[in-house]
């Protein structure tokens, strides 16, 4: 790929052919504030705050426009900042102020995009003309969804239209009404949302955010454990316990993205019902066993099964969560035994 020298304030940079003035920038540790830009979408250029200037043609988007041999790049002047603050005041006039209570607060596009902007309070309020009170919708189990915290950047649309291919999110009504939102205004549990969080992940601001939010201490990089796909994760830990996952966005695999499972299916591990040994019934109630004790009474039952009724009697269900040696291990065992009635939930 062909690589491509330019400047930014000065200072001299290296691209690629075909990478937005954004994105190499952010990648080259100069900030330009944004909000509707996301590396995994295609640019909208709808939020007007990433405007930068271009010798020779004067302010323009810099997540639309692509990096050219030469090109000098201005990200800051009076005049940029001036352009941003405008589109920036139309687009957190009417935003939900609270943070400090907020599960994206010090996490949040919008509060760093105001930080840097110098945005102040008092202007705000001058400002403001109506006061938006959505419903939030709490259906979900895994994550709330608040129409109050949401500056329409389109991320959360896009992702599920051009990531996931279900487009099951879009704007709804018009003017100050406007929203997004299921088909129909439905609750995210009823259309076609799939749950997998991919939208939650990306959003800017708290409009979309985990339902009991915490901040993990540290992550552990691992492989999701719910089927053969091998999607790389990261888990939230804080004590002893997994409070998060997100994905790996440099595994080959899954690059990033994850179903509802990988992402918010973690909490059977610190489970108070989780089983810790093995129970054996004796007198009809379970008791706790050792694994030897729990070996030799499924050999026995095996045994008793196959010499009254033969040994296809015997049926084996593999898990999808364990290794492919051990699910091949598995069905070696069974196939010893004289039986052919194998099935792994993988294939399901």
């Amino acid at each position: 790929m062909k690589e491509i020298t330019f400047t930014i304030n000065g200072l001299q940079v290296k691209a690629n052919e075909g990478d937005t003035i954004l994105g190499t920038a952010l990648k080259h540790d100069v900030y330009i504030p944004h909000l509707c830009y996301h590396p995994d979408l295609k640019p909208l250029g709808g939020c007007r705050v990433c405007v930068v200037e271009i010798e020779g043609m004067g302010l323009t988007l810099s997540c639309k426009v692509l990096v050219e041999e030469g090109m000098r790049v201005i990200t800051e002047s009076p005049e940029l900042s001036k352009a941003r603050q405008i589109s920036a005041e139309f687009i957190v006039v009417n935003h939900y102020a609270e943070c400090l209570s907020c599960a994206r607060n010090t996490d949040c596009r919008l509060q760093d995009m105001m930080n840097y902007l110098g945005l102040k309070e008092e202007r705000l309020q001058s400002l403001k003309r109506i006061n938006r009170e959505h419903p939030i919708d709490e259906s979900n189990p895994f994550f709330y969804r608040d129409p109050n915290k949401c500056v329409l950047c389109g991320i959360c649309v896009r992702t599920c239209e051009e990531i996931n291919g279900v487009a099951s999110l879009d704007f709804t009504f018009r003017g100050f009404a406007t929203k997004f939102s299921e088909m129909k205004d439905k609750p995210v549990t009823e259309p076609t949302c799939e749950s997998c969080g991919e939208c939650m992940e990306r959003c800017p601001t708290g409009a979309l955010a985990r339902k009991g939010n915490e901040r993990p201490v540290r992550e552990v990089k691992t492989v999701c454990p719910y089927c053969g796909t091998g999607c790389g994760i990261y888990l939230g830990v804080k004590g002893n316990r997994i409070i998060s996952a997100r994905g790996d966005r440099q595994s080959s695999v899954n690059k990033g993205q994850l179903c509802v499972k990988g992402r918010f299916g973690h909490n059977f591990v610190n489970h108070p019902d989780r089983l810790t040994t093995p129970l054996i019934k004796r007198n009809g109630t379970f008791v706790e066993a050792s694994w030897d004790e729990a070996l030799d009474l499924v050999a026995a039952k095996f045994e008793e099964a196959q010499e009254k009724y033969g040994p296809e009697a015997l049926g084996g269900l593999s898990s999808a969560r364990v290794a492919n040696e051990d699910n091949y291990l598995f069905q070696k065992l069974l196939r010893s035994l004289g039986t052919n009635s194998i099935d792994c939930c993988a294939r399901l």
